[in-house]
């Protein structure tokens, strides 16, 4: 059932949000007017700030509403939070800034204003976040628990209890299964809750027992049952989740289009299939790579040097590899190997203490200094600053005949570092498993995935024991 005290927590959440709204507004007075650290001139008195910012605090608290940020969001990341505090706060200011213009308040600080946002963008996140993660640790403990009851006892249904209890920071706890073909659980060492009844006698379960959501785990052919199933769910106020049974085959986060007025599931929907999505990584990129090449221009020039100190040859050591749409194009990097012919360096794995290394060359390609060149492939837009790794034509057309979904990551620009990379999955590792992040990368991507990868890129540091 739902639970009452559901509401209770949103109004809460909501005085939270207005409360620190009205202590930002505060220390952000304090900085701008009174801390000195920060030149002014003439402004309006005290008591029109706290009358703006209480009006401001209103408007926030109406959007948010009306973005549904205070419906539970246990099954949600904190990306996905801290997306909508940003998109909550610049549409606040958005109205507060009509509301100042109508009625006719000019002497309004606009630095102030803007550390005003910013100052609630930061405090709103982190309490948010502290929040968030207080909660995860209560119900790992047991508390705040909601109690699901899954309807199908099969392979499907035992898959979801064993990914379920994975994650017990969810809180989410089973209370049995319904299955018309077995009464216990067969063939399994582990210690699954009980089977309860028939799929019939759900209407009785919901009525006995504490349920609040009802998890279809059946295969196809017994979808006949669905109409019953959620007609009894939608009588007692319960919530129905259905797990499709090719569920293998759609993406993580399957998005569901609409084509002649009947619902179609995307198998393979991709966030930077969208123009504005495209548009600003697109534009960081070009904004990154620049201000990287600037910065570490210092860094090419020695290593340039050292190339050409310590062996015979080009600086620029150019590869064809496989990148956006399974396009071709020339890959720089510095040269850490002697001079060999082309067929060569495209057939060939490097393998630990391969001899076609040279000395300086080993460094630069255990220090990763050997794919700074790089950024100039994502000024030339063949490569993204973040990204699947890109392969050589010939491993690509050996990979694809062997690795489930390996061309996938084709759809996007390959990238300098990637989120395998930056889990370690660099050089001699699994190329499998490999693929299962970048898949995962592709299907998720966001602004804040992309920044968080360079952090741990940076964080993890550049060495890498597994690149030869």
């Amino acid at each position: 059932m739902v639970r009452q005290s559901q509401k209770f927590l949103s109004q809460l959440y909501a005085l939270s949000d207005f409360f620190c709204i009205q202590l930002v507004f505060l220390f952000s007075w304090w900085l701008k007017f009174d801390s000195g650290f920060i030149p002014f001139d003439h402004t309006l008195p005290f008591n029109r700030y706290v009358l703006w910012s209480s009006i401001y605090g209103v408007i926030a608290i109406f959007i948010s509403y009306f973005m549904n940020f205070y419906t539970p969001k246990r099954k949600k990341r904190f990306s996905y939070e801290l997306f909508t505090i940003v998109q909550v706060h610049l549409i606040s200011l958005m109205f507060l800034l009509s509301f100042l213009f109508v009625f006719k308040e000019l002497d309004v600080s606009r630095s102030y204003l803007l550390l005003f946002l910013i100052n609630n963008i930061l405090f709103v996140s982190f309490y948010r976040y502290i929040l968030k993660t207080t909660l995860k640790r209560y119900r790992q403990k047991g508390y705040n628990k909601q109690y699901v009851l899954i309807v199908g006892a099969g392979s499907l249904g035992k898959k979801f209890y064993d990914n379920l209890a994975l994650h017990p920071e969810l809180g989410y706890e089973v209370v049995g299964f319904l299955d018309d073909y077995q009464s216990v659980h067969e063939h399994s060492s582990k210690n699954y809750k009980p089977i309860l009844g028939k799929v019939d006698e759900l209407e009785y379960f919901l009525g006995k027992d504490l349920v609040d959501e009802v998890i279809i785990a059946l295969p196809l052919y017994a979808h006949e049952k669905y109409p019953q199933i959620i007609n009894a769910c939608e009588k007692a106020g319960v919530k129905t989740l259905i797990i499709p049974d090719f569920y293998g085959y759609l993406p993580s986060k399957p998005f569901f289009d609409n084509f002649a007025g009947i619902p179609l599931i995307n198998v393979r929907d991709i966030p930077l299939d969208e123009f504005r999505n495209r548009f600003f990584k697109r534009a960081f990129d070009l904004l990154f790579a620049s201000i990287a090449i600037i910065l570490i221009s210092p860094v090419l020039i020695l290593v340039a040097i050292g190339i050409k100190w310590t062996s015979p040859g080009p600086i620029i050591f150019k590869q064809e590899r496989v990148g956006l749409n399974r396009r071709n194009f020339m890959m720089y990097k510095f040269r850490s190997m002697r001079v060999q012919t082309e067929a060569d360096s495209d057939t060939q794995w490097t393998v630990e203490n391969d001899p076609r290394k040279t000395k300086f060359g080993s460094f630069l390609r255990k220090t990763s200094l050997d794919e700074l060149p790089q950024f100039f492939n994502v000024l030339f837009g063949h490569m993204s600053v973040v990204g699947p790794r890109p392969e050589r034509p010939f491993f690509v057309e050996q990979f694809k005949g062997e690795i489930p979904k390996y061309m996938v990551k084709h759809h996007i620009r390959p990238g300098i570092t990637g989120w395998a990379q930056s889990n370690g999955l660099r050089g001699d590792t699994s190329i499998e498993d490999r693929i299962k992040l970048d898949i995962f990368y592709i299907e998720n991507w966001s602004f804040l995935f992309d920044i968080k990868i360079i952090f741990r890129t940076i964080i993890n540091g550049f060495v890498n024991k597994n690149a030869y």
